[in-house]
Parts: structure tokens; sequence; C-alpha cells
């Protein structure tokens, strides 16, 4: 096969093998036990070769082995290991010498500690240089893929169980959780409902994950991911902490749920109806018909008014009146003024309040109830308004007098008998406005942008209902 083919060959079994347990222990180099062992061997013949007497005290001579000795015992050990074929060894006064190339560094190294825990090399100079020969390189390369590989098709049985036992987790999850949010979690809330089957779905992925990986003995492959997952969250969430921000608080918004679509709220200084409840904002129509968009951080820290949340709404006016007039009669004809509206409750029933006297003026401050199911509070308040100002004409109730005007008298014989109307034959000829109906019927100038928007919001409002 050429060298040329085994490359992508090499590269898919180096990623796929990281998943399996090493094979050699850590804490102690392979070639250098191969080596030990032989070197062990060689001295324990030698102590019980025959003939020869271990109380014998041999000479200086005869323990001092040469340098051609040494110089063959310590390149038979180096060719024993692997990566070794092209070293030279030449020993001089105890000194080994080490000349030639390796392909990697850790080999240089080794072949060091070969050379110095031979007995009788007191020192040792390393001149190994690396290889820079394509082709050795490349046969290194391809060894080292066709061992991966090999030991990939050992534990291809395993890696067919792990992947089964996480398809079969997912989905699991996913069968689980939706059993719960139909008939467990029964709840107004369809965010909570949401939010539960998402949890027990990668509850049991988890548990899924984490049994595959102990099949494999690659458990410390996931704490590794799981504590850089936990750093560059940490790192992502200092970078982006406004948005998450904007995330939490609209989580809790959708378990809370302060408001609902459609309702009239005032958020600060802004007021407008309900649009929809996204994960990042809150987003709302005002009464003119423009769209505006509340981060949902501003809006849990903000005072809500939900206008919406009670049917029954109370509106409120002043009206001035002339400070010589009869309070008790203006007041009780405002009353009954106010009672005769169409929308106005009966209970609680309309009341009244001098709010203020400055010996010029009276200011009556009106009160009354709707429900805003059926009415609308702005055209209720107004024709309110125009039944009082209507009321205190035909009772004679006169607005305070601001102006002073002088009129001159004609002289009595210019003057003819001229009756004056009557209050209501005044109001009889009045063919002003405000003798008009008015309707106070629920305001729907704004329904159909509303639904238009909410319909274009559907996808990713967190209170919408389930589909």
């Amino acid at each position: 096969m050429p060298r040329s083919s085994l490359l992508p060959l090499a590269l898919l079994a180096a990623l796929l093998v990281l998943l399996l347990p090493g094979v050699a222990p850590a804490s102690q180099d392979p070639g250098l036990a191969q080596l030990e062992r032989p070197a062990a061997a060689e001295d324990s013949g030698a102590a019980e070769r025959p003939g020869t007497d271990p109380d014998a005290i041999p000479d200086a001579e005869a323990a001092a082995p040469d340098d051609d000795a040494l110089t063959l015992q310590v390149a038979r050990r180096l060719q024993k290991a692997d990566g070794m074929q092209d070293v030279n060894v030449t020993v001089t006064a105890g000194v080994a010498r080490l000349e030639g190339s390796v392909l990697e560094v850790e080999d240089r190294t080794l072949a060091e500690q070969i050379a110095s825990q031979h007995p009788g090399i007191s020192a040792v100079e390393n001149h190994l240089t690396l290889s820079t020969h394509l082709i050795d390189r490349l046969d290194a390369a391809s060894a080292i893929a066709m061992d991966k590989v090999f030991r990939l098709l050992a534990a291809l049985p395993l890696l067919i169980v792990a992947v089964a036992m996480v398809v079969a987790s997912w989905w699991l999850g996913r069968w689980l959780g939706v059993r719960i949010g139909k008939h467990k979690l029964r709840t107004a809330n369809p965010y909570i409902n949401g939010l539960a089957r998402n949890l027990v779905q990668w509850l049991v992925l988890i548990v899924g994950v984490l049994s595959a990986l102990n099949l494999l003995g690659a458990t410390s492959l996931l704490g590794a991911v799981l504590g850089s997952a936990g750093v560059i969250g940490l790192v992502v969430g200092f970078a982006f902490k406004d948005i998450a921000e904007n995330y939490v608080a609209g989580v809790l918004l959708g378990l809370r749920r302060p408001f609902s679509p459609g309702d009239t709220l005032r958020i600060d200084t802004y007021e407008g109806k309900v649009v929809a409840l996204t994960s990042r904002a809150t987003i709302l129509m005002t009464l003119d018909g423009n769209r505006l968009s509340l981060p949902n951080a501003l809006v849990f820290k903000s005072v809500v008014l939900n206008f919406s949340s009670n049917p029954k709404r109370r509106f409120d006016f002043v009206i001035p009146v002339d400070a010589a007039s009869s309070m008790g009669t203006a007041q009780e004809t405002g009353l009954e003024r106010i009672a005769s509206i169409d929308g106005v409750l009966a209970d609680p029933r309309p009341s009244s309040i001098i709010n203020s006297y400055d010996g010029n003026e009276l200011r009556i401050h009106f009160f009354g109830w709707i429900d805003q199911r059926k009415n609308d509070l702005g055209g209720v308040r107004s024709a309110a308004i125009r039944a009082v100002r209507n009321g205190f004409f035909l009772a004679g109730i006169q607005p305070p007098r601001s102006i002073q005007h002088v009129v001159a008298m004609p002289a009595p014989d210019q003057a003819t008998a001229i009756a004056e109307p009557s209050p209501a034959e005044a109001v009889a000829m009045d063919e002003s406005p405000d003798t008009a109906p008015q309707d106070t019927s629920i305001n729907r100038d704004i329904d159909e942008q509303l639904a238009d928007e909410q319909r274009a919001h559907s996808p990713d409002d967190l209170m919408s209902p389930d589909p």
C-alpha cells in the first residue's frame, strides 16, 4: 500500500482512539522496561555461570570490562528499543558517545537513559540528532496509525453498544418528558411544562452518555470536557452579562407570569398592551400602535402596574364651579348624571369629594367605576364629563368667574321686555356637540395590529399556549 494512502487512515484512527484507554502504565517507559529485563537476565546469568566462585575476589583488571565489550553491550540494548536502529554508540574509558539520528525528542532522551543505566558507564555524550527524512517519518506515522486501527477494530463492539446506549437514552428522555408534561404537570403555565420536559430529557441523556463513556473507560475525557466547558461558560458569562441577565429574567417572568398577552401594563414610564414575552425582551404595543421592546431585566426590576388584572377600573375627573354655588347641589347633580351614563357600575357606586376651595371656585372631584370587559375607560370618562357639565348648566350652577365683565344697562325708555330663556330652554337651543350621544364601548382600534404582532412573535413567546 503506498504511504500517501495511509495518511488519511492514520489521522482518522488517531482521532477515534482518543476515546480508548491507554494500555501502558504512565509511570514507566515501555522501552526501559523491555531493556531492563534482558540486562537483569544477563547479570543473573553471569552470576550463576558454572565454574565461578561467588566468594572469590576478582582482580582489578578482570572487574573492569574493556571498552569494546561495553560498546557491544550498550549497542545491543539500544537495538532492542523501538526507534533506535540508527543509533551508534562508542565507549571510551567508561564514557559512552551516542551518534546518529532518531525520529522524536523522546527517543533521544530514552537512548541517553539506556546508556547511562548500563553498568560500567560513567558518563554519556549525547550527539543524537532528529531525523529529517520524510520517508522515515511517514513509516513511523503509518506504523502508529495501523496500531491505532487494530486497537479500534478490537474495541468496535463496545463502540456500537455505547452508541446504542446514547440513542436509547435520547429516545427514552423524550418519551418520559412528553409523558410528564401531559399527565403529571397540568399547570396553566405552558413554559413550566416545556421546561420540565426539556429537563427530564437532558437528565436521561446525560445518564446515558455517562454510562456509555464508562463502558468505554473514557470517563476522564468527560471530566476534562466539563471542566473546560465550565471555564468557557464563566468567561462567556462575564462577556455577555447583560444578555445572560435578560435571559434569566425572562425565565423567571415566564415562571411567575405577572401578566398575560393582551394585558394593559404600565412599566416604569412606559404603557401599552402585552404582545409577547421572549427570552430577551418583553414586547408591548403602545396605544398609538407602536411596538415597544423592553429588556426583561428592566421589567423584572421595575414596578409593573397591570390594569387588566382586575376587570373593574375606576375613572375620575375634576370640575370647578363658582364659589357661590351650593356644594351639596353640585355634588348631588354630578353623581346623578354620572350614574345615568351607560357603562358606569352601580356597585361600587359613583362618589365625589370637594378637592379644594380658594374663595373664587370650588373643585369637585368625581369618581366612577366601569367593567373593562364591556366598556372603554376613556369613552365612559368623556361621557361622564359632558353629562355633569350639562347637569350643572340645567341646575344653574355656574363655572368660576375669573374675569369681571362690565355691562352697560340700556335706558328704561329704550329697553324692551325681553324674556330670558330658562336653563332647559337654553340647553334645548344649544346646538353644540356636547348634546350628541357618545360611544362608550371597548376601543378596538389596535386589536388587529396587536393580533398580527402576537402571531409574528408566537414561536418565541414564553407565554403562548402549547400547540
